[in-house]
């Protein structure tokens, strides 16, 4: 490793071991040692060219949040059922995709709502330790008197629900029916911010 700082790191190999819905590359790694010197080389298998975008609506006046209802693969055997209240959310397809355009789109996509607004809450990474997934997480105004139905796109196997609730009854349920990471980052925000929000926006 040439840099000789306690962040150094070097990457002695790389190759792609599967390319279907995800994007999987094997890394043969070393990094330096908190001690002093360096580690011995790891391998580490990481998902690959993910970034996303995530929406909690919310409407201040009515103050109700919309959401949506969609199974979910990775909660096969581990939830039952394998279904999940959460926040609209999508993949920005190509790295030049501006989030803010990917939020509305999603929103009208998931949702069928008109974006009145959008407040950017801030970004995070999902799960470091296998994947430099980068969520980009908003606040959005809409009407909730105007939500409801099933929407998605047929061809990427979606099928959404929209599901209404008052803001206090989805807090109720961070950690229960509102289990993902998100929708929980997102609901703590409004509880702690929705004052502010419903004396600006109603």
């Amino acid at each position: 490793m040439s840099d000789d700082s306690e962040y150094a790191f070097e990457q002695l190999r790389e190759e792609l071991v599967y390319d279907g819905f995800l994007r999987i590359k094997r890394h043969w790694l070393q990094h330096a040692s908190f001690n002093g010197g360096h580690c011995e080389p790891i391998v580490r298998e990481r998902i690959e060219d993910l970034s996303a975008v995530s929406v909690l609506l919310y409407d201040a006046g009515r103050d109700e949040v919309v959401l949506v209802e969609q199974f979910r693969v990775g909660l096969m055997g581990e939830s039952d059922p394998p279904w999940t209240l959460e926040t609209v959310s999508g993949f920005c397809d190509q790295a030049q995709e501006v989030p803010e355009e990917v939020a509305r789109r999603e929103v009208l996509e998931e949702t069928g709502c008109d974006l009145a607004a959008l407040i950017e809450i801030g970004s995070f990474f999902v799960s470091p330790g296998i994947s430099g997934e980068r969520i980009h997480l908003y606040c959005g105004r809409v009407d909730a008197s105007t939500a409801g139905g099933v929407h998605g796109l047929a061809e990427e196997g979606e099928e959404i629900r929209v599901v209404v609730m008052p803001r206090e009854e989805a807090a109720a349920e961070l950690f229960g029916r509102l289990c993902s990471t998100s929708i929980l980052i997102a609901m703590q925000w409004l509880q702690a911010n929705q004052a502010h929000l419903r004396d600006h926006w109603d």
